[in-house]
């Protein structure tokens, strides 16, 4: 079928295929850097275990080992993808030189330590995320911010201080907010005997971190919940309930990022964006693919994505108060590959939401009119959605589906396979 002809059948439902391509067009996502080295960084070992609950699998030839590879990785990607791009950096991907003084440790960093990310941004007209590094080191104790050695919650403390200027810096050089993401790892492996004693250091950390002067329209904190980690099985300091509660008690500092492997397996994160936003006038997501547990697989056109894109749409996310990056790392397959899949199923997943005639199924549903609703959301299914997705592509100046993979196995050719 014809692109005309699948924009008409999309009319006769009453959705306009034109504005909801460029609707589309508009919306950040951002990359993440990590899949491209398996979550290494380079600021320590580059052979280090990963540790904090961390855990890459896969030993697939042509992971990117300085961030001239990186980059030149990361533009392959962009190449490949259609719609509006973010980098998401974490702070272990610092670029030390003798120009700008070489390696300090993670509680010394600078923003001219990311001024090589700035100008990447820059040069491509997109905008940049930011996370602290709050694992895979030794000060790691192997608490960070809710640790009860103060020695070890100071280095913490200075390091997501550190990581505040350096996201206000990225956002004046690039002119597009930064959403900063704080994450720990921090549990036990087996049954605490103080539940509540690293949860309130946890706070007062984070108090004292978002104490700090800086630009909330520029710069905006999250914080990152999770169930468990590998080592971290029996008990996570910033679980939902606290990471909830303390976004809540701090509207005017924060916002809540949720990240859809970090829950019960059957607990979806579609359901959670419309709760959120009831309260929240901005969250932030990591949109990955849990595989039994928050195994990071590479996103794919799945049932949750298309709904959790879905609710972004519903709920008016896509005006700014849902806040879209990828967090997923799979060393097992080609890397680009994984990226370059992963983005494009998330714009997939958000046109299939655009072009859902949302009013229409509200209205039935607020009618009760229950049977025609099951019967129109399923047979939605079956329309020419494929035809659009591919307009998209080329009206974004990228590859259909079926035409993407051969750059990257000719990538993969010439410039991957000589990474030893």
């Amino acid at each position: 079928m014809s692109f005309n002809e699948a924009k008409a059948k999309y009319a006769l439902l009453g959705v306009d295929v034109e504005r909801a391509m460029e609707k589309l067009r508009s919306v950040p996502v951002a990359l993440h850097c990590w899949q491209g080295d398996d979550v290494r960084g380079f600021d320590t070992d580059p052979e280090k275990p990963l540790t904090g609950g961390i855990q890459t699998t896969g030993n697939y030839p042509g992971r990117a080992r300085d961030v001239k590879e990186l980059m030149a990785d990361i533009d392959r990607v962009l190449a490949l993808c259609p719609g509006t791009k973010k980098i998401n950096l974490h702070a272990s991907y610092a670029v030390f030189t003798p120009e700008n003084g070489g390696w300090v440790d993670r509680d010394k960093l600078e923003p001219k330590h990311f001024e090589a990310w700035a100008d990447f941004c820059r040069e491509r007209g997109i905008g940049a995320d930011f996370n602290p590094t709050l694992f895979s080191h030794p000060m790691c104790d192997p608490l960070t911010l809710s640790s009860p050695n103060e020695k070890t919650r100071r280095f913490w403390i200075d390091h997501c201080k550190a990581c505040i200027r350096i996201s206000e810096y990225l956002a004046r050089e690039t002119g597009i907010k930064c959403v900063m993401n704080i994450w720990t790892g921090d549990g036990l492996k087996d049954t605490p005997a103080d539940r509540f004693g690293p949860r309130q250091r946890y706070k007062e950390s984070l108090d004292e971190i978002l104490s700090m002067p800086y630009d909330f329209s520029l710069v905006k904190p999250c914080v990152e919940s999770k169930v468990f980690g590998i080592g971290v099985e029996s008990y996570t300091v910033g679980s939902a309930e606290f990471t909830l509660g303390y976004a809540a008690s701090n509207k005017d500092k924060c916002i809540p990022l949720m990240d859809n492997g970090h829950y019960h397996p059957t607990e979806v994160v579609s359901d959670k964006i419309p709760a959120m936003l009831v309260f929240f006038p901005e969250i932030a997501l990591h949109i990955t693919r849990g595989v039994r547990w928050d195994s990071d697989h590479v996103v794919l056109f799945d049932d949750e994505t298309k709904e959790l894109c879905k609710e972004i749409v519903r709920c008016g996310g896509l005006e700014g108060s849902v806040d879209i990056a990828l967090d997923y790392f799979d060393a097992s397959v080609n890397r680009i590959a994984a990226w370059t899949l992963g983005f494009r199923n998330v714009q997939k997943a958000l046109l299939n939401g655009l072009l859902t005639p949302n009013e229409t199924l509200k209205k039935l549903q607020d009618e009760g009119r229950f049977t025609e609703l099951l019967v129109m959301q399923d047979e939605l299914k079956t329309l020419p959605f494929g035809d659009v997705w591919n307009e998209y592509c080329r009206l974004c100046g990228v590859p259909a589906d079926g035409e993407w993979m051969k750059t990257v196995l000719e990538y993969e050719q010439k410039v991957l396979v000589n990474r030893k």
